[in-house]
Order: structure tokens, then sequence, then C-alpha cells
């Protein structure tokens, strides 16, 4: 299920398979320029950064996007054939990839408006349900998300909220994130990202798969 998929960095996520694909573009060390699909979740600077997205994208490549973005993608430059702009709860085919867009979004603090229409996507490659969970807390939306492997963030602050206090020496967050994963998405595979950069540490993604349920594989692809 993992074979060529690589998070390059915080929540910056490549996949080459049927098709060469990234999700939110940040940091990147290299120009790759090979993307087939960029999608990106939403308009904040480590998930919508104009020098990374140029290190990927091609004459050919497609970006995806939430509405809001479109002015932005249009003034730097991107041909309007090139962006597919997208909204909450819908189901979409690009390329011959199907995809599916979930809100993403808080719902105790004001970092991500549900209003602002942002999103995470469950991409489906080889009968594979990859679901990127973007920047948000546990909602009713992804609380139903089915999906066999979940990319979901663990650095807390900006996303899945802390408890107020510690429980088996874990933090609060990794307890709501692994809860989000056990009782309700239930993937095969869960991979922690959005941590190591703005917020987070490659020690909340250790605590985060130690607690994971044993029929859950927690798996870390960030390298750095």
């Amino acid at each position: 299920m993992l074979e060529n998929i690589e998070v390059l960095y915080h929540s910056s996520i490549r996949i080459n398979k049927e098709k060469t694909i990234y999700i939110d573009p940040f940091k990147i060390n290299r120009n790759y320029n090979d993307a087939d699909i960029v999608f990106i979740t939403h308009d904040h600077y480590d998930h919508y950064s104009e020098e990374d997205i140029d290190k990927v994208i091609n004459e050919n490549t497609i970006i995806i996007i939430p509405e809001e973005l479109l002015t932005k993608l249009l003034r730097k430059g991107i041909n309007k054939n090139a962006i597919i702009t997208v909204e909450p709860n819908e189901k979409y085919v690009v390329q011959g990839i199907k995809f599916e867009t979930i809100p993403a979004y808080n719902t105790n603090k004001t970092f991500h408006p549900k209003e602002n229409g942002w999103v995470g996507y469950i991409i489906t490659l080889d009968d594979i349900r990859y679901y990127i969970a973007g920047d948000t807390d546990i909602t009713e939306e992804n609380k139903k998300v089915k999906c066999d492997v979940a990319f979901v963030p663990v650095g807390g602050t900006y996303t899945m909220d802390f408890f107020n206090n510690f429980v088996n020496n874990f933090s609060g967050i990794i307890i709501v994130v692994f809860s989000f994963i056990t009782l309700s998405i239930k993937p095969k595979i869960a991979i922690p990202i959005h941590y190591g950069s703005v917020v987070g540490t490659k020690q909340d993604a250790t605590d985060f798969i130690k607690l994971l349920n044993p029929s859950i594989k927690g798996i870390i692809l960030m390298k750095k």
C-alpha cells in the first residue's frame, strides 16, 4: 500500500504510482517537476507554498485547490485550464484518478474556519483509499471517512485538539488523534504528519503509533 509513497516534510506527501501526485508541497529540497497532479488542502503557508509548487509542477500538471485559492494561482501565472477548484463533500475524477473532498476545519478555535471551504482528500489508487486529513479537528464529516490508509496531523495547536491533562504519560493531542483513528475511521495503516516543523515533534508521532490498536499499523514515513 505504501510503495512509492513518501512524506517529504511536515504535511508534504509524494505519491509515485499510476500518476505522480503531490499533496501540499512544502520545503521541497530539489526540483522534481514531475507532478501529474498537485492537491492543495488550504491557504496557509505550510500547505500552499508557491515556491514549492514551482519545484514540482511542469507544463502538463493539474493543480487541485479549494475555490478561494483560484485568484492567487491565476495571479501567479498558472493557466486557468491547469486549475481545478473543489468544494467540500464532493466526488471528482481527474486524469482517471478518483478522489473525494472531506471538510477540514476547526471546531473550537479559529485557525481553520469551516466557511473557508478547506478540505482533506480521499484519493483512490489501485482500489486503495488514501485519506489525507488536512488541517482539521475531529468533525462529524471526517468521523465517517472510510479508508485503507490515513495521513493524520499529530502536532496539535492548529489541528486535532489537546485534552487538558496527560494520560498514560502521552500528551492529550496524541490521545485524541488515537481515538479518532482507532474508534472512528479504523484504517489498515495510519501515518502521522504535520509535525517537526511548524508544530509538534517526532516524539508526538512515535507516541501516536505506540497507542494504536494492534489491528492498525502505524508507520512513520517522514525521514527527517
